[in-house]
């Protein structure tokens, strides 16, 4: 018996291995070059797909692919703005000519990835239902073959428009208003270190493109740059001043600048930190702006870890994936090794990488050390978690680990700079965008201890207006970092983080009582209530005070705040700094970009002008551009 089971056991696997044998021996890898029907030259990109299996690859730079298929099957070759096509698997090779789709997307102009031929299109890259954005930008360094053994199936949309910013996304924000000192005395909001939208704005300017509108935040711009605050000496990590002059585009009104400025660390005094480089390589991280310069942003970090640093990385796409575990900041070189083998392709799967990347920060956790994902990406998540609401969720629940978060920015054409406010506002963030590599050295050479080390986090700011000296006033910007009133004294609500040296500028726009006619946020008095203006103003009759500056912290480990407190005086002068002269005149600058209700008698002249008078020692040149950057966006405006 056991013989007999014995020889059916051996029947069984002979008759496995004969039938993998054979399947073996139909199967072929077809390889091929696939090249533009017209010119013959080779396309980077296309989607080849094994028809009716989840399974493809992706041309190579030089068109080449190669996939396991069996004799006879179909192999569909897909490429935006070519007409696809099917081949029949019968040789191992077989190269194919894909024909332009003439008329279908005539007259794009496709900078994504600095493609000259209007035909080639580059746009948001993810492997779609067969379809792939890929990149035909010939003689650069191209990804490798991706094998991918899941399709997505929900679409993305492409916009084939002249305008090279129309697929990019950001948050509109209506101008904060005036609002009255008597019956709305009390400002509230919560600090913002970011400066992204500067250097995106600069990077428009430079390609000879007025930025839209909702890609401007005034206090980014006004944060860009830093001022010579008064530091903080006692045992608070941040110090904070208030001054105030004669607002320069109505020469009626007043302009108060609020100033805060962080505790400095020495970098070689700054605690153990353990950093997690989480890098999105899909297919729309694809050239020199992107993935290239992710890698060599990255590089300069690593220039300057201690070997008490260490530093993981995690990558995403269709997946995400550790390629890194957490090695010391001594090996240098495995490190920079371990950056220089990524590759980009495929989708986008951003909310697996950032929990994937929060999973390996919590692992490597150092106690009183600093704890920080490094997220590069342009934003465009399609795989997964990728709404705002989804994203908003999921780093809000990623923060209470203690991990802090920076987010680098990078890309442009299809850049999500929406999605990266959400993740940096919800997640104990900041958030820089990289249009080059010199900003790149800014943000992670030069202000490094800001950048990488928070030393106070949910900072917020309320101020209380006189009614008796303040007849209505304006917060400029900060429209996505509004709080209620009572959320100044609500431990629980999330506000802005500040890191080693940061400084932070916030301008108010004030009507002075004396100020006749209909001013900005006035109305009619009441009839049928009590006139709380008039009685407001006589109860503070007895001040000088123009305002109170509050300012609540905590420190980086705790949970409960402290509170400052700070008057501020007017004696009608303008004896104002040279910062409060320059951060003016970037919030000129920044009302004419947006073409603001608000933007009074201002013109790029007066911007030009009043920026000039105050340059101080500029000693690293960012002021000198910000001139140019002006006259530049003058010329165009002409």
């Amino acid at each position: 018996m056991k013989t007999q089971n014995l020889k059916s056991l051996m029947i069984t696997a002979l008759a496995v291995l004969l039938s993998t044998y054979i399947a073996l021996a139909q199967s072929i890898a077809v390889t091929g070059v696939v090249t533009d029907a017209q010119d013959n030259q080779p396309l980077p990109g296309v989607t080849v797909m094994l028809k009716g299996a989840n399974k493809g690859v992706v041309t190579s730079e030089k068109g080449a692919y190669s996939i396991i298929a069996k004799k006879g099957d179909k192999l569909r070759f897909s490429f935006v703005g070519y007409e696809d096509k099917e081949v029949k698997a019968v040789d191992t090779v077989h190269d194919v000519s894909l024909l332009y789709a003439k008329g279908k997307l005539d007259g794009v102009l496709v900078v994504g990835y600095g493609v000259e031929k209007k035909r080639h299109l580059t746009g948001s890259t993810s492997t779609i239902t067969g379809h792939v954005a890929g990149v035909n930008a010939r003689g650069k360094t191209a990804p490798h073959i991706m094998l991918f053994e899941k399709v997505i199936s929900s679409p993305v949309d492409y916009y084939y428009d002249a305008d090279i910013f129309s697929n990019e996304g950001y948050e509109h924000a209506d101008e904060n208003r005036f609002k009255s000192a008597a019956n709305d005395p009390l400002s509230t909001f919560s600090i913002d270190v970011d400066a992204a939208s500067y250097s995106n704005m600069r990077r428009m300017v430079n390609m000879g493109q007025l930025p839209p509108k909702d890609a401007i935040r005034t206090e980014e711009l006004v944060n860009y740059f830093s001022y010579d605050y008064e530091k903080p000496t006692g045992k608070d990590p941040v110090k904070f001043t208030a001054e105030v002059g004669e607002c320069p585009w109505n020469k009626q009104y007043r302009l108060v600048r609020i100033g805060v400025k962080a505790r400095e660390i020495a970098s070689d005094n700054l605690p153990a930190s353990n950093l997690v480089f989480l890098i999105d390589v899909s297919g729309s991280m694809y050239g020199a702006t992107r993935l290239d310069l992710v890698k060599s942003s990255l590089k300069l970090l690593v220039n300057n870890l201690r070997d008490e640093d260490r530093v993981a990385i995690v990558v995403y796409a269709g997946a995400a994936g550790e390629v890194l575990p957490s090695t010391s900041g001594a090996d240098k070189q495995k490190i920079r090794e371990a950056l220089d083998n990524l590759t980009a392709g495929g989708s986008t799967a951003g909310g697996a990488g950032i929990q994937l990347a929060y999973k390996i920060a919590q692992k490597n956790f150092i106690e009183n050390g600093n704890n920080r994902v490094i997220l590069c990406t342009d934003g465009d998540f399609n795989v997964g978690v990728s709404s705002k609401q989804g994203l908003e969720q999921l780093i809000e629940q990623e923060r209470k680990s203690g991990v802090f978060l920076t987010i680098l920015g990078y890309g442009m054409g299809n850049y999500k700079d929406n999605r990266m406010q959400t993740l940096a506002q919800k997640g104990n963030g900041n958030h820089a965008y990289i249009d080059n590599i010199q900003e790149a050295n800014k943000v992670l050479v030069h202000e490094f201890g800001g950048t990488i080390y928070t030393v106070a986090k949910d900072v917020k700011l309320q101020i209380e207006f006189n009614p008796a000296k303040v007849q209505s006033y304006r917060l400029i910007g900060y429209e996505s970092r509004l709080l209620n009133k009572e959320d100044f004294n609500d431990d629980t609500k999330d506000a802005g983080e500040m890191g080693a040296g940061h400084t932070v500028t916030a301008f108010y726009e004030v009507v002075p009582v004396g100020v006749t006619g209909s001013f900005p946020g006035s109305v009619d008095d009441l009839k049928y209530q009590k006139n709380q203006a008039v009685e407001a103003r006589m109860v503070a009759a007895g001040s000088d005070e123009l305002l109170t500056v509050k300012l609540r912290y905590k420190q980086p480990n705790e949970d409960k705040s402290s509170k400052m407190e700070l008057p501020l005086m007017d004696n009608g002068n303008n004896n104002v700094s040279e910062d409060f002269r320059f951060a003016a005149s970037v919030v000129m600058f920044s009302h004419l970009l947006r073409d603001s209700n608000f933007k009074g008698t201002a013109t790029y002249n007066d911007v030009i002008a009043l920026a000039k008078g105050a340059l101080g020692s500029d000693e690293k040149g960012y002021r000198r551009e910000f001139v140019r950057l002006v006259e530049a966006v003058k010329g165009m405006e002409k």
